[in-house]
């Protein structure tokens, strides 16, 4: 019933719909990552998987912050090969590099994407510059955030005696700060 009351108060005092704004610190945000796509032993592989010697490619250890202009720039170490097993030994190119990926956040299909993806390293060849072609094709189109599903299971979580209802969930807008990437969110909650 109190909270009911508090509600109607503030549906008196500001009727008309606001924004809200969510602040997720880098810090989090990294430990989002890791539990929902560095989930091989730290990893995240791209190409190949664990168990596979010779032709493979993963990052690890990504440190997340903002850029100017609202980017997003992720830092992380590249390993990969791309070789033949032969008699057990493993034939063709492969390195190990600290990647820089920049990249423009934006929100669709429930999900945090990246766009204008830019992947630099210190180092350069033609295995590297391979690299740097599909891990921006691969990131455009694997890196999802699915923050409405996370909105959706913490602000209708059952408390109470009372349920919540999240409905018209949409982030009206996103932008990479110093500290945290900051969602301007629009959504109706309602509390039965």
């Amino acid at each position: 019933m109190r909270v009911a009351a508090v509600i109607c108060a503030l549906a008196l005092v500001h009727p008309a719909a606001a924004s809200v704004e969510l602040r997720i610190h880098y810090a989090a945000l990294q430990r989002i990552l890791a539990e929902q796509m560095f989930t091989q032993d730290g990893r995240r592989y791209v190409k190949g998987a664990p168990t596979a010697k010779c032709n493979y490619a993963y990052l690890e250890h990504p440190d997340l912050h903002g850029e100017s202009g609202g980017r997003l720039n992720v830092r992380a170490k590249f390993s990969g090969r791309a070789a033949l097993d032969l008699f057990g030994r493993c034939v063709g190119l492969g390195d190990s590099f600290d990647v820089s990926i920049t990249a423009m956040p934006y929100f669709e299909k429930g999900a945090i994407r990246l766009r204008g993806v830019i992947v630099e390293t210190k180092k350069d060849s033609f295995y590297i510059r391979r690299v740097r072609a599909a891990l921006t094709s691969t990131l455009r189109t694997q890196f999802a955030y699915k923050v409405a599903e996370d909105a959706k299971k913490i602000l209708e979580e059952k408390r109470g005696n009372y349920t919540q209802e999240l409905s018209g969930f949409q982030v009206s807008g996103i932008q990479a700060t110093g500290d945290a990437l900051v969602l301007t969110l629009d959504f109706t909650l309602a509390v039965k």
